[in-house]
């Protein structure tokens, strides 16, 4: 099918039924994420499975995924956007089922595996569909929609997970997945239109070998950082090369996009619309302001606070809400006030959030903990969703299939990034706020690894006062990791304001000119930023 039969008028209200179907997708994708650091304890003991493996289901997952991402949109300009989601989504199901099946840490991984490579495809997919099944008008209340799928995992997983493990055999957790995947295959199959891009777009084996082998140096080394510390040589040494790595398939794709028949994996031309390039970095920065919360609040509820996980599943709910309120209508507010100003009062609501999130103590009531998240989900509601329309106002649907893989590549390296570095932060305030005086050195030891295992000494010595100063260090150093936070949310708002186009209106004489450079160049890629925040930085 053609991009001309697929229009969005041409669709009409199907386009929003197919939306709900890809909608559903990421929603299980999620889910999937996020469900199993629940589930992590029971795989313990039913695969006899050590703390390394366990780190390594979640682990190997991500670096799988973020590696596919590219290969997955390249498949997709080539072959039919459809096809590729539809075999992702029968693959999803297949891994999914091999996870519940597995009676060994080998075999479990080998299905994550699986996994990893069948999320990459519908994860993409899904992102490239907005630019065939929605005008730029409609694309920011699409991408609010689609968004939320994410954000609503975070706490569905834990609470489902927990249900499922407290009443019935741990594999339910996984197989429940077969279902969904099975409802949204056969919806994509009746809803979505198939296509693909009107020229093939060529091998460009050097790149894609470059951008996996860079992409999987830079987040093996990050997830080691967050895990071991930046003091670690071999993570920093990985990253490093990794940089290097990446650094060369970016050579490598200019120097093809300069060639007349160049067919490069990613086009460079991109970057000369502000529109586009300011509207990737922004969507990456709402993301990254807000990886504190993601990465510290469900700490804060199990270890601080005592509850579960399903109980801390259901705290996030307030952070969901946020998100809708600022994504649903963050196409309106765009109309009216320009995406520059949108954006910028996305981070500004982002900083309040987050400023009000540092001022955290022990004995915070839940109202405060809820109101401020809201406003936190308010404001990367609406940054988000405006700064990745911008992004994507830019791309034509026949550049939709690389390039959206790409940015949702550089979304699964800064969720690493983002946990090391945050990760640190906590780490360095929770350890520096300790009090150990009178302790044995192992027990010492043990309270300064993380706020679980400092509780769970606390418990086993009956000690009331080193239980209050664990849990008092780890709010000081969640709170200091919520100030790094709204940092990077005020440095989003300024250079918005500074550098962001006031609407993309501004930018349609300069797209047209882009795709003709691209047209004549052979390139038939583009990105196309993600609307997903990722639910496992819970874990």
């Amino acid at each position: 099918m053609t991009a001309a039969a697929s229009s969005p008028r041409a669709l009409g209200s199907r386009r929003w039924w197919a939306l709900a179907a890809v909608f559903l997708t990421i929603l299980c994708i999620g889910i999937d994420s996020t469900v199993l650091s629940v589930a992590l304890p029971t795989l313990a003991r039913s695969l006899h499975a050590s703390e390394p493996d366990l780190q390594w289901f979640s682990s190997g997952y991500f670096l799988v995924l973020a590696a596919a991402m590219l290969p997955a949109g390249l498949l997709g300009d080539r072959y039919g956007h459809k096809k590729v989601f539809l075999f992702s989504l029968g693959l999803f199901a297949v891994g999914s089922a091999a996870c519940a099946c597995s009676t060994s840490v080998a075999e479990f991984m080998a299905a994550r595996v699986l996994l990893g490579l069948a999320g990459a495809g519908v994860i993409v997919m899904a992102i490239s569909s907005l630019t065939v099944l929605f005008s730029r008008e409609e694309r920011p209340k699409a991408v609010g929609i689609l968004g939320a799928g994410n954000f609503l995992a975070m706490p569905i997983g834990p609470i489902l997970g927990g249900w499922i493990l407290t009443n019935f055999w741990w594999g339910w957790v996984f197989l429940v997945n077969v279902p969904v995947a099975l409802i949204g295959f056969v919806a994509a199959a009746v809803l979505l239109p198939e296509f693909r891009a009107s020229q093939r777009p060529g091998w460009d084996v050097t790149g894609i070998v470059a951008s996996v082998l860079g992409l999987v140096a830079v987040t093996y080394g990050l997830i080691r950082a967050g895990e071991d510390g930046w003091s670690n040589p071999g993570a920093l040494l990985m990253i490093f090369v990794g940089i290097a790595i990446l650094g060369c398939f970016l050579a490598w794709e200019g120097r093809l996009t300069r060639r007349p028949a160049g067919q490069p994996l990613l086009d460079m031309t991109l970057f000369s619309s502000a529109s586009f390039t300011w509207g990737a970095i922004f969507a990456a920065m709402s993301f990254l302001s807000l990886i504190g919360v993601l990465f510290t609040m469900p700490q804060y509820f199990q270890g601080v606070l005592g509850t579960t996980a399903m109980g801390s599943g259901l705290r996030l709910l307030p952070l969901v809400g946020g998100v809708l309120v600022g994504a649903v209508p963050a196409a309106e507010v765009a109309k009216l006030v320009g995406a520059k100003l949108a954006v910028a009062a996305g981070f500004g609501l982002l900083v309040v959030g987050l400023l009000l999130g540092a001022s955290t103590s022990v004995d915070s009531s839940g109202l405060f903990v809820a109101v401020w998240m809201v406003i936190v989900g308010a404001g990367m509601g609406l940054a988000l969703a405006t700064s990745t329309s911008a992004a994507l106002v830019e791309l034509s649907p026949d550049r939709s299939g690389v390039g959206s893989g790409v940015l949702e590549a550089i979304d699964e390296v800064g969720g690493p990034f983002g946990i090391a570095i945050l990760g640190s932060v906590v780490t360095a305030g929770y350890v520096s706020h300790l009090r150990l005086s009178g302790l044995s050195g192992r027990a010492a030891s043990a309270v300064r690894q993380s706020v679980f295992d400092g509780v769970a000494v606390a418990h086993q010595l009956q000690s009331p006062p080193l239980l209050t100063s664990v849990r008092t260090a780890f709010v000081q150093g969640m709170d200091n990791a919520l100030l790094v936070s709204a940092g990077i949310a005020l440095l989003g708002a300024i250079l918005a304001l500074l550098y962001l186009p006031k609407s993309n209106a501004a930018m349609n004489t300069e797209h047209a000119d882009i795709g003709q450079r691209a047209a004549r160049g052979g390139a038939r890629h583009g990105l196309a930023l993600v609307g997903r925040a990722a639910g496992q930085h819970e874990q």
